[in-house]
């Protein structure tokens, strides 16, 4: 018979997603998601003690007077060798796996697993999904790791920038990720499945690639100042920067990244994030449990009758379902399939 710890445990297996805040190591934000829950799983209702026979002496004023017999009673007594007081929580450690990493410098969504979980994350990953940032930038410096938090290693100007020369810079550089994908995807663009994906957006490389941006877009420009929104695969922090360092020198000029904020990591976005003060149990059930909801109610639509249930999107669909369930058996059969270049 299962306790009640381990009947919450169970309801926490999967994957969830959590903001993580800027100036804090994954790790300590990974431990202490990992504390919470374990207080959450140990704070359920202990089983009733497990009871035990014992014989006990009977009390003198029973025995008859002037008899040295002993006289021995059974008794029920509680057992304790296995009371949290004695042997300590039955949950000391669990197993929470990060996904796609964020540095002390940034912030945003990061995936979680719990149990079992932890073995969909690889695969979820495997599916190449795109992720969402927006960079905040500034003209006029460059330093020894493209932030403001590097060692400033020469001034610039940049009156000479306009609005349109930055985005013929981001239209040239987008340009040129494009051609990458078309590369690595080894897709024939002969085929109009290849065409089909290609207007859809849904390219993937086939194996390892570099970095690759699918999306390039200005949302602000007040000189020095400016913000990108950027989409992409395979990406690390220090790449995005290095984006704004390249585009400033394209443009006659340097550029450092101020910050770097990420906005969705495949099927999770900054919607389903759990900030700091929903780090608990209870929480974290609650954002599996709707999110499998969605994606179950998802992909009973991209199932109905009359739909073509064989498109690259829908088989995201299933890629994304199974990952968040934590059906990892299934997410490999999909991964695996023709679907998927196999």
């Amino acid at each position: 018979m299962t306790t009640s710890s381990v009947r919450v445990f169970h309801k926490l297996e999967g994957l969830f997603s959590i903001y993580k805040p800027p100036g804090v190591h994954w790790k300590l934000v990974r431990d202490t998601v990992e504390t919470n829950l374990l207080k959450g799983i140990n704070a359920a209702p202990p089983p009733a003690p497990r009871q035990r026979v014992q014989f006990l002496a009977e009390p003198t004023s029973v025995v008859a007077e002037g008899s040295n017999e002993l006289i021995l009673s059974a008794a029920s007594v509680p057992a304790l060798a296995h009371h949290p007081l004695v042997c300590g929580p039955e949950f000391q450690h669990i197993g929470v796996g990060v996904g796609h990493r964020l540095d002390i410098f940034s912030s945003g969504v990061l995936v979680l697993g719990v149990g079992q979980a932890n073995k969909a994350l690889t695969d979820l990953y495997r599916s190449h999904v795109t992720r969402d940032y927006t960079l905040e930038g500034e003209f006029g410096m460059a330093t020894d790791n493209f932030s403001h938090t590097g060692r400033l290693i020469e001034r610039t100007t940049y009156d000479h920038i306009t609005r349109d020369k930055l985005e013929r810079v981001l239209a040239m550089m987008q340009g040129s990720n494009q051609k990458a994908l078309l590369t690595y995807s080894k897709v024939d663009m002969s085929t109009q499945e290849a065409y089909e994906l290609a207007v859809k957006g849904e390219l993937r490389p086939d194996g390892k690639s570099p970095p690759i941006m699918t999306g390039l877009r200005l949302l602000h420009f007040q000189p020095p100042h400016f913000t990108l929104e950027v989409q992409c695969l395979n990406e690390t922090q220090r790449y995005l920067c290095r984006i704004l360092h390249e585009m400033g020198l394209e443009l006659r000029s340097t550029a450092i990244c101020k910050g770097v904020r990420r906005t969705r990591d495949g099927p999770f976005t900054l919607q389903h994030a759990l900030t700091h003060q929903h780090w608990t149990s209870p929480d974290v059930i609650q954002a599996i449990q709707q999110y499998r909801s969605s994606r179950k109610a998802r992909k009973a639509k991209c199932t109905q009758p009359g739909k073509d249930t064989g498109t690259a999107s829908q088989i995201q669909e299933m890629v994304e379902e199974a990952a968040v369930t934590g059906d990892s058996h299934r997410l490999h059969s999909v991964l695996t399939s023709k679907a998927f270049g196999s």
